[in-house]
């Protein structure tokens, strides 16, 4: 399902010009967005939790020479599944 099928799907489920669905999911994905960048995390019950995890940096090996490699620390955004959202694509 891409981004345009999800927006047809909520405006059906929701009885709701596809528009306002579209902007609907635009705040949604840039709220959740911002709260992550501030380092908060996002918890919808039933459903999980976006977070940020922190990689620290390691070394690493280049393949094709073989050659020692730094790499940088990062962020990375994470989605934990809730037990209900398991339960319901079981």
């Amino acid at each position: 399902m891409n981004k345009a099928e999800l927006i047809e799907a909520i405006a059906a489920s929701a009885d709701m010009p596809k528009a306002s669905a579209a902007r609907a999911l635009d705040a949604t994905t840039a709220a959740i967005t911002k709260a992550l960048k501030k380092g908060d995390q996002v918890t919808l019950v039933g459903f999980g939790s976006f977070f940020v995890r922190k990689r620290p940096a390691r070394k690493g090996r280049n393949p094709q020479t073989g050659e020692a490699i730094k790499i940088k620390a990062s962020k990375n955004p994470t989605f934990r599944p809730g037990q209900a959202f398991k339960d319901a694509i079981k």
